[in-house]
Parts: C-alpha cells; sequence; structure tokens
C-alpha cells in the first residue's frame, strides 16, 4: 500500500528538499532528521521515501509531527528507484539526498546561503574529511574517484534532465554525477564547508556494482569526452604496472 502524508501543495516553494530513502531504519532515522531541524537554514522540505519497513521506522517519524515532512512508504526496486521517487514529488528549488544513518552538520547551511543559480550545482565536504572525498572535483578527478553523494546540493533542474540509473544498484550516484560533472550547462562550485557526516559502513561499503565497474570507461568516453577517457586510461594502465588499483 502506497500512503503519502502531509503535502504541502498550497505552502511556498522551499529552498532545499532533503530526500531520504529508508527500510527497517528505526536505529537511525530520529537522530537523522533531528539534525534537520537543528540546521540554521529552515526553509528546508523533507521527503522521506520509505521500502515499507516492518519496523518502527514509520512509527518513529510519525511521533516526530514534523509539519515539513512528507512521508511514503511502498515496495521500491532498491535505493536509487525510492531517490527517484522522491525527485519527482519535492518541492524545493534544490535537491539534497542523504541516508538515514548519516547527520547534516553546520556547514549544510552554510552552503544553503550561497545557492543562487538554478544551473549550478554546490557541493562541499563531508566527514570524516578524506583526501578522496574532499576538496574540488573536475572531470578527471571524478573519472578517478567517486565522490561522496553526500556532499552535493543539485539544483532541481539536473533532475529535470537526468535520473538515477536503476542499472546501478551501488554507485547510481556515482554514474549520475560522470553525466553532470561531463554536462557544461551546468556550473560546479565547490565550497570548503563541512555539510554532513557520512556513515562509512553504509550500503555502498558493503556491497560491489559489477554493472557500474562493466559500464565505468564508457561513462567516461561518452559523457566527460576523449582527453578525460584517454588521461583515466593511462592512469589505469600505470596503476596496473606499479601494481595499484584506481579507487572506487
Amino acid at each position: 500500500m502506497t500512503e503519502i502524508e502531509n503535502e504541502k501543495s498550497g505552502f511556498p516553494r522551499p529552498l532545499v528538499s532533503i530526500i531520504i530513502a529508508t527500510y527497517n531504519s528505526e536505529e537511525h532515522i530520529q537522530s537523522c532528521l533531528h539534525s534537520i531541524t537543528a540546521q540554521a537554514e529552515k526553509n528546508l522540505e523533507i521527503v522521506v521515501i520509505d521500502g515499507e519497513s516492518t519496523d518502527r521506522t514509520l512509527d518513529v517519524i510519525r511521533d516526530l509531527k514534523m509539519c515539513n515532512l512528507t512521508l511514503v512508504s511502498e515496495k521500491d526496486e532498491g535505493i536509487y528507484d525510492a531517490l527517484n521517487k522522491g525527485v519527482r514529488l519535492a518541492r524545493g528549488k534544490y535537491l539534497y539526498f542523504m541516508g538515514s544513518d548519516d547527520r547534516l552538520l553546520d556547514g549544510f547551511s552554510q552552503l544553503t546561503k550561497e545557492l543562487q543559480s538554478d544551473n549550478t550545482v554546490y557541493y562541499g565536504n563531508s566527514a570524516p574529511l578524506d583526501k578522496l572525498l574532499s576538496g574540488k572535483f573536475t572531470k578527471y578527478r571524478l573519472a578517478k574517484y567517486c565522490m561522496n553523494h553526500q556532499s552535493i546540493i543539485y539544483p532541481a533542474s539536473v533532475f529535470e534532465k537526468y535520473s538515477y540509473s536503476l542499472r546501478y544498484e551501488v554507485l547510481a550516484d556515482y554514474a549520475l554525477n560522470i553525466r553532470v560533472w561531463g554536462d557544461n550547462s551546468f556550473r560546479k562550485k565547490h565550497y570548503p564547508f563541512t555539510i554532513a557526516y557520512y556513515n562509512m559502513d553504509g550500503f555502498s561499503s558493503r556491497n560491489r556494482d559489477l554493472a557500474f565497474l562493466e559500464d565505468r570507461k564508457s561513462l567516461i568516453r561518452e559523457h566527460m569526452g576523449l582527453l578525460t577517457y584517454i588521461r583515466y586510461l593511462f592512469k589505469e594502465f600505470k596503476s596496473r604496472r606499479r601494481p595499484e588499483i584506481l579507487e572506487i
């Protein structure tokens, strides 16, 4: 059964819609939501897409009685299917995605003060800080390393053009970012704010995405251009000779 609660069609458009996919998240969801309500930025909408949890996740969310929260609970085809559903319900000028076991930090509200352009992707850093995940990402750097999804605030216009591919169960966000970073119609601006705490033991850390690994080179070639693709192949060649592996 599908349930949609707290529909807000008559309210002013929020600045940012925060989209959260949940399934049996009773242990984490309250702290996650509290980290959002504690933000200095208050013009936020929360969209929770639940995969028909069998624990107390829904009860915990309802008990908080948050007027800026929309809750949907229905079967889905995984995390990225849930996030795509959240995008369709979101009303914000900008969209942000987080897991139920992640937490917003004060830097999130700092970054929201910089949101001005409908065709600019804004991103900061996430904790724990990691040199592979922090700082500015060029096309080439993104081809080599997956940036942290929780460090990015997207303009809603990105999702008028793109969506998460359900072919990739673990790294659909990486595939999306390859497309977006290769799309010169969107500017990308980095700010040195640490905006979220990312759970390093989450779903993506425990699972490999074989479909993405199969498609990675073709995605880079198609969306990031020949120069980035050649540089990536050269890096891969050197890595195999050392030997090392390219980071995912």
